[in-house]
């Protein structure tokens, strides 16, 4: 909780130590790692070492088929630890976070099953109920002093009563709603495919020259061009050989079930990068939080509400919840009693994975999307080789104590108590 701040800004210092030429900004980067903070450095090459591991060992690994699983089995876990790490970065935590996506997912498929609801009603339902029960976390862990571990342990034991009366005796509810089942089981035409990729990589490189030209505009150091025009070169190769290959026909019966083109949740999970993205790094409530996980007192005394922070930051870990919950319940097409019961640890480790800290302060939302590819790759490169449940849980738990050690050994180096 001793990151040091900018008082200009209110943003990390780690966050604004860009050079405005390719030579200082590759210098400003080696001091970054230098001090300790080697961001998602550690889960890029990891995410390569296993790609390549698993790619060797099982070579239906990185088929078009199992490209194209990747991104739907990552889904969820990927957008739940984008609402978790608005927790994290004040060093707080949301242990209920799962279940908070399993009554939302439940009120989905009972709104639609039960009540009889059409589909926009029902996710209004989900979402309007993970947006309260966010609020009230946050009032209880702002306003009545509860530490956000106890409140959030005892809705995780509370909330697993709430989804069985909400389903009810039968114990399981079927989605059959073909919008809500398009989300996580139908693919984008391959032309639509082309499109968003081309928006992804214009919109990426336009994002990042704004913000350099914004940063310059009030006498801040910036980023280089030429490193956001390598960055965007990076991310339009890596983009242009993921959507070919998605493009490309993967079913085993085509003339029967034809099955190709980018699945519907790729765009929805890059829609939900870009918001909370900007939010973090454009706004000033981005900047207060960082402030507030940064030095809680001193934000404090520098005028903002950290109450109001807390309870916001909560709310929208609660709200995205709830939205995992039904992308959750669109690919079981079904929810049981057991929904989002365990999925929370997993997102809190894509996060860590990913180089957000457990200490608050420093992390970026695309923290989530590497960690989660990392998460995803353990589950599903060792459910191929034929691994039991229990070895891969030990496997990722073992991937998330290497980060949390590494996280807690770079804020020493960084603090300068490193022995």
């Amino acid at each position: 909780m001793s990151q040091t701040t900018n008082p200009q800004t209110d943003v990390p210092k780690y966050m604004q130590k860009q050079g405005n030429g390719l030579g200082e900004s590759w210098a400003a980067y080696r001091t970054k790692i230098k001090s300790g903070d080697m961001g998602s450095m550690p889960a890029v090459i990891g995410l390569v070492v296993l790609v390549a591991l698993f790619s060797f060992l099982k070579p239906v690994f990185f088929t078009p088929l199992n490209f194209a699983n990747f991104f739907t089995q990552a889904a969820v876990v990927v957008i739940l630890a984008m609402g978790l790490i608005f927790v994290l970065l004040l060093g707080e935590i949301d242990l209920s976070a799962g279940v908070t996506s399993g009554v939302a997912g439940s009120l989905l498929a009972v709104s639609m099953a039960k009540w009889g609801y059409p589909w926009p009603v029902a996710i209004a339902v989900a979402m309007i109920a993970g947006i309260v029960i966010g609020l009230c976390i946050g009032l209880l862990v702002a306003k009545v002093g509860i530490p956000s571990f106890v409140v959030t342990l005892a809705l995780f034991l509370a909330f697993q009563g709430l989804i069985l009366i909400i389903i009810g005796e039968g114990g399981n509810v079927r989605v059959t709603d073909s919008v809500i089942l398009a989300i996580e089981n139908s693919n984008l035409p391959i032309w639509l495919g082309w499109v968003f990729y081309a928006i992804v990589v214009i919109g990426y490189f336009l994002f990042a020259f704004t913000g350099r030209a914004r940063r310059l505009a009030r006498g801040f150091a910036a980023t280089s061009l030429s490193m956001i025009i390598i960055k965007t070169a990076i991310t339009a190769v890596i983009g242009f050989a993921a959507v070919w290959a998605l493009s490309l026909e993967r079913s085993t019966n085509p003339d029967l079930n034809p099955l190709s083109g980018v699945p519907i949740i790729v765009p929805i999970v890059a829609l939900l990068t870009l918001i909370f993205g900007f939010v973090l790094d454009r706004t000033r409530f981005g900047r207060h939080v960082y402030a507030v996980g940064g030095n809680v007192e001193a934000a404090r005394r520098a005028g903002i509400s950290v109450s109001q922070i807390r309870i916001a930051v909560f709310t929208i870990c609660s709200g995205t919840a709830a939205f995992a919950g039904i992308v959750f319940a669109s690919r079981a097409a079904s929810v049981d009693p057991n929904a989002g019961k365990f999925i929370v640890l997993n997102a809190i480790a894509a996060a860590v994975i990913g180089g957000t800290s457990l200490f608050g302060g420093r992390g970026r939302i695309h923290d989530a999307l590497i960690g989660g590819a990392v998460v995803a790759v353990i589950d599903n490169g060792m459910g191929l080789l034929g691994y039991s449940a229990g070895v891969k849980l030990m496997i990722t738990g073992a991937v998330l104590m290497l980060a949390a050690g590494a996280d807690a050994l770079s804020r020493k180096r960084s603090s300068g108590v490193m022995r």
